[in-house]
């Protein structure tokens, strides 16, 4: 290992979820601690490391794009490619000549001892598998793929169990990424990412709090909770774990069994108990939760949720569609009626709080009545904010052999007129907060030489100061709108 004890420069690329950039932060944690340098895009390194995305055919295409990039800026170095699309492609990516392994989802913790076993065996052919200790059952195994690999390829199987990294501190200046769970089983007819990620799995409780102690002794304020279905935690639980956990954290012994077609509801130890012990970590000012499954709000969870005075007043919620019928085609497991009282749930108890969401237009069937729908639902609802998607087929879904696929300039026309609702609202929002005091925990100078910041509700907010602002909240009083970002000034009242 002489050869490789200098401190070698290594580049991360992170496409997609909250989830790849924890797990991107988690494999920089390993290389640093290995004594290897953390370089950023201005600086050529010794390996680059993709974690790819798979959400959309463009994230997979943009996937392609960086992989063979890292090879072109620096034709020595080690090329590796991590993430979802490995998962559903492998084949695929393991025959693009730039890159030299392929990593699997439950080798990211392994990273920097693959890659040190790829500099001491270099001379390996490369359409071995280095994840088998065996050498002949490696050769044997590849036999029988008969996948023509550029690249070395390790695991890419799933497993049961949530694959922990450890304690992660490599993180932003004034949030951080936390994963509580990972995989999915909801099988939305579009997307591919539960066959990415395999089953639900989620992290011990008592890991995830360990976690968010060390990174408040850093100074962190914020924590964003996000797994890819955060909304299932703790159903995989086993009911001895379910209380082991409920006495370790003082919850009594009762509790009602999980009915499988309440699969979401609050009860053992859940989405709901584990926020309720994250709040009681002084240190930490807010608790932000990701992309939400709808169906997860209920009276009871925000009865309890809204006592937690940490919760950040912003809620994304991945509607989809405005349209029943379309909504059924996809798969979703509510309706518009039930998705508008999950609103009205909401907007009782917090008076100020900001919905975002996601949609996508012309999946596949459909019609221009169901679009006006959509779009009419969508006005009535009046989000904060809308992700707005075109649909595109991905291989291995349902939705992909589903007749009539939309034209894509007709897909390109119901995206444009929902982005400018998007923003119509958006404005609407920040001229009702003009004059009003927001609290804003600030993150980063700008090059025009604003303080930008987000309040609890997740309203973005810029302000001019002499005195450095990163990581400070402060009362703002918002003096004016500019488009989308809003203006204001330090509140000293």
């Amino acid at each position: 290992m002489e050869g490789i004890k200098h401190k070698m420069k290594v580049h991360f690329i992170s496409l997609g979820c909250k989830t790849n950039q924890y797990e991107s932060n988690a494999m920089e944690q390993s290389f640093i601690k290995k004594s290897y340098e953390i370089v950023d895009e201005k600086e050529k390194a010794d390996i680059y490391v993709i974690n790819t995305c798979s959400v959309t055919n463009i994230a997979e295409r943009k996937s392609r794009q960086f992989l063979r990039r890292a090879k072109a800026i620096n034709p020595d170095a080690i090329v590796i490619a991590s993430g979802c699309y490995v998962q559903v492609a492998k084949e695929e990516i393991s025959k693009i000549k730039e890159v030299d392994l392929v990593l699997g989802i439950n080798e990211k913790n392994k990273i920097v001892e693959i890659v040190e076993d790829y500099l001491k065996n270099s001379h390996i052919s490369k359409n071995q598998d280095i994840n088998k200790k065996d050498k002949d059952e490696k050769i044997d195994k590849n036999k029988n793929t008969n996948i023509n690999t550029n690249a070395i390829v390790t695991d890419v199987m799933h497993k049961d169990e949530y694959e922990e990294f450890g304690i992660i501190t490599y993180t932003e200046v004034t949030r951080a990424v936390i994963k509580i769970q990972d995989g999915c089983d909801r099988f939305c007819t579009y997307c591919i990412i539960p066959y990415a990620r395999g089953k639900v799995r989620s992290r011990q409780p008592e890991n995830i709090i360990s976690e968010i102690k060390e990174i408040a002794k850093k100074g962190i304020q914020e924590v964003v909770l996000t797994g890819i279905h955060i909304a299932s935690y703790g159903k995989d639980f086993s009911e001895d774990d379910t209380k082991k956990y409920r006495k370790l954290y003082g919850y009594n012994d009762t509790y009602e069994k999980f009915d499988p077609k309440e699969d979401l509801k609050t009860g053992g130890f859940r989405l709901i108990e584990l926020l309720e012990q994250i709040n009681k970590i002084d240190e930490i000012k807010r608790i932000r939760l990701g992309s939400i499954e709808p169906k997860l709000i209920t009276e009871e969870f925000v009865n309890r949720l809204s006592k937690l005075k940490k919760i950040c007043h912003h809620f994304h919620l991945s509607l989809q569609s405005g349209c029943n019928e379309t909504l059924k085609r996809m798969n979703r497991r509510y309706t518009v009626e039930e998705f508008e009282n999950i609103c009205k749930i909401l907007r009782k108890a917090y008076q100020d709080v900001i919905l975002t969401t996601d949609i996508i237009v012309g999946f596949p069937n459909e019609t221009n009545e169901e679009f006006e729908r959509t779009y009419n639902f969508l006005k009535r609802i009046k989000f904060y904010k809308m992700h707005i998607f075109k649909y595109s087929p991905k291989r291995g879904t349902v939705a992909e052999k589903m007749d009539n696929q939309i034209d894509g300039n007709i897909k390109e026309m119901r995206s444009q007129k929902l982005i400018e609702l998007s923003n119509e609202n958006q404005k609407e929002y920040n001229q009702s907060y003009i004059g009003k005091v927001v609290s804003v925990l600030f993150e980063e100078k700008d090059s025009d030489g604003y303080y930008k910041g987000h309040t609890d509700n997740y309203l973005l907010v810029k302000i001019k100061s002499e005195k450095c602002l990163e990581n400070i909240i402060c009362n703002v009083k918002i003096i004016k709108s500019d488009g989308l970002e809003l203006i204001g000034e330090i509140n000293n009242n």
